[in-house]
């Protein structure tokens, strides 16, 4: 017997593996330029970074992440050309909410089995986000796992490095008070909080085939509904505006108030007026399911907002127009204050920042 045989009775397949990577070799090296070097297949990926030289003090930012149970949606559907999409938006969404202009990204997949098309769908996906990006797709790993996997399980996490100059990096050290906050729209549910959503299809008997009225395709495909990409707009808003986005918040895992919070000076405090906007369909009907009130799930869900901007006072308004007019909705939510009168319901720093304090105020939209 030979080893691949061997390996083979162990029921790995890495005849499909390099299936899969003929599938997905186009897509990946289309976000190839002249800085990567050795294409695709490599032990490591390679980038030129001479260009770093005409930094005046070049810094680093890295980020990695995954996309969690919303996996299992898609497994469900067997629809997986979305979540790669989630994944580069998890990943260099948080790249860019330093001022980083992203550089480059691996992938990681780990399933039960390998099946070529599925996971040529999967890095299509990741490729395609990279390039609307400007993120080159330079090294990724397929790793087969039956026995630890189900046959149609997998899960996905990536990593990406960006560089900004030292001096335009964004953060809390650049706010100030009467910085106002501008939300920009989510496209939906983003990549957080499914494993509230599954307990709540699981807990009411719905499934994700099923036909809802409230939305135009089935359950599963709206739960699907891929991660909004904030970086080109963004990087173009630095290059255009500089110095009058003083932070960003990528309202991930934990909701608004804690995401914000990360992102402002200690001694600092914001209201959300949650009156400037309304939650979208998906929030309200899984929350009615749920028997939450839309307010109790603001912990969990982004509610619309995938990204908060403190800008400039001066700068807030034209902002705010050319996100917009770019595709992303943005509105005013509140201005950032240096003088507190009641210290209720504040949330104060996050995931171990001692940062500013945040609180929604206000009743929603209709």
């Amino acid at each position: 017997m030979t080893g691949q045989d061997a390996y083979s009775k162990a029921g790995v397949n890495t005849e499909a593996g390099d299936r899969a990577v003929e599938l997905m070799k186009a897509a990946v090296s289309a976000t190839h330029g002249p800085l990567i070097l050795g294409g695709v297949g490599g032990f490591a990926g390679l980038m030129d970074a001479s260009f770093l030289k005409d930094y005046r003090r070049p810094i680093l930012a890295t980020s990695t992440d995954g996309v969690g149970t919303k996996v299992a949606i898609a497994q469900a559907l067997d629809v997986h050309d979305t979540i790669g999409q989630d994944l580069v938006g998890m990943v260099i969404d948080d790249i860019v909410v330093v001022g980083a202009k992203p550089l480059f990204m691996t992938d990681y997949i780990a399933c039960g089995r390998v099946v070529p098309e599925r996971i040529a769908d999967i890095v299509r996906g990741i490729a395609q986000a990279c390039a609307a990006t400007g993120t080159a797709l330079v090294g990724g790993e397929t790793a087969e796992h039956p026995g630890l996997l189900g046959e149609n399980d997998y899960d996905v996490a990536g990593a990406a490095v960006g560089v900004v100059e030292a001096d335009e990096m964004l953060g809390p050290d650049r706010v100030e008070h009467g910085d106002v906050i501008v939300a920009l729209a989510s496209s939906g549910l983003h990549s957080n909080g499914y494993s509230l959503v599954r307990h709540i299809l699981a807990s009411t008997g719905r499934t994700v085939d099923q036909a809802v009225p409230e939305f135009d395709r089935v359950l599963g495909l709206e739960l699907l509904e891929p991660t909004r990409l904030y970086t080109a707009p963004l990087l173009e808003s630095f290059a255009e505006h500089p110095g009058s986005i003083h932070a960003l918040s990528h309202v991930t895992g934990g909701g608004i108030a804690a995401n914000l919070a990360r992102v402002l000076p200690v001694g600092t405090w914001v209201d959300i007026d949650r009156a400037t906007w309304t939650p979208p369909t998906v929030f309200r009907v899984l929350a009615e399911w749920g028997n939450e009130p839309i307010e109790g799930t603001e912990g969990t869900w982004n509610l619309g907002i995938g990204m908060l901007a403190v800008v400039s006072h001066e700068s807030a308004s034209t902002l705010t127009r050319e996100w917009t007019v770019a595709g992303i909705d943005s509105w005013v939510v509140g201005h950032v204050s240096n003088r507190a009168t009641n210290l209720d319901g504040y949330i104060s720093g996050s995931k171990g920042v001692d940062g500013g304090a945040v609180r929604l105020v206000g009743n929603y939209a209709d």
